[in-house]
């Protein structure tokens, strides 16, 4: 049973992406709360830099 976001608590359906506001495959480290394929799209103006 889901409950309105006015009575949630705590668990995953309280973070939600910044870009797309799903729930799914969050990056919470650096306090970043983006999903990730939103940060594939946004990484490079964030700050993070790709290494091979």
């Amino acid at each position: 049973m889901k409950l309105p976001e006015e009575q949630r608590k705590k668990g995953r359906g309280l973070r939600k992406c910044r870009v797309c506001g799903t729930s799914r495959g969050l990056i919470r480290s650096y306090d970043l709360f983006i999903c990730r394929r939103c940060f594939r799209e946004v990484a490079r103006d964030v700050g993070f830099e790709k290494y091979q």
